[in-house]
């Protein structure tokens, strides 16, 4: 039987290394690539970049803005997707008061003083405890670093343009895996629910002492979780 491809959608100015230690466990299994979400400042075109390089027949995992965008790409393609897995993310649109926050990080972005934003970003992204821990730490900023300003930027209209995807959520007919960490500040348990609870058939997950970034907080948990996902009938 021929191994399956995993597209893995990373977050807000994330990149392959939020991924890496389900990349490294899942190759086995599948095969394993991550999206350039660098490029492009609507969730359109991210998506179209990600149709045009995947195969005819695929499953999808999203972080956060990952989960946004495997939401679009199921509705451009919802014949190709195979499976779907949602990690910290939501089905609703930016709140007003979200998008004023994601407007205010821009402009400390444009002004191309991307450290700032991140000092603000971090304690929202993860656990207490985590957020303590130099190598976490350097990792996310990393990633940030890599990402750069202009993306992020880039990255942020499209999420405060990304429609309300609620109402697409019962149309979804594919096994669907569904994220949280239990201390997640940005889209916590109760939106996981929602998705849950709208997906037919969909399975949920909530992992304790976890933020916002599970697959790099809890990477064994995610790990096991999304080998389990791949062997769903």
């Amino acid at each position: 039987m021929a191994k399956p491809t995993v597209i893995l959608l990373p977050g807000l100015l994330c990149d392959h290394a939020v991924w890496q230690p389900q990349m490294e466990a899942l190759q086995k299994e599948a095969f394993i690539k991550v999206a350039d979400l660098r490029h492009g400042a609507s969730l359109g075109a991210m998506a179209e970049r990600v149709l045009s390089d995947a195969p005819e027949r695929f499953a999808i995992a999203g972080l956060s803005m990952g989960g946004y965008l495997a939401f679009e790409i199921l509705r451009r393609a919802p014949h190709r997707v195979d499976r779907l897995a949602i990690f910290d993310s939501t089905a609703r649109p930016d709140s007003p008061e979200q998008t004023r926050r994601r407007r205010l990080l821009m402009a400390l972005s444009q002004r191309k003083d991307l450290g700032k934003a991140m000092k603000r970003l971090l304690p929202q992204l993860l656990h207490p405890d985590h957020a303590k821990n130099p190598i976490l730490v350097q990792t996310v900023e990393g990633m940030a670093q890599r990402v750069g300003h202009l993306a992020f930027v880039r990255q942020q209209q499209a999420i405060i343009n990304r429609p309300d995807s609620r109402p697409d959520l019962s149309q979804i007919d594919c096994p669907t895996l569904v994220v949280c960490g239990q201390d997640d500040q940005l889209t916590p348990p109760p939106l996981a629910k929602e998705i849950t609870d709208a997906i037919p058939g969909a399975q949920r997950a909530v992992l304790h002492h976890c933020g916002h970034l599970s697959p790099l907080e809890r990477p064994k948990e995610c790990t096991a979780l999304l080998k389990a996902w791949l062997s769903w009938g």
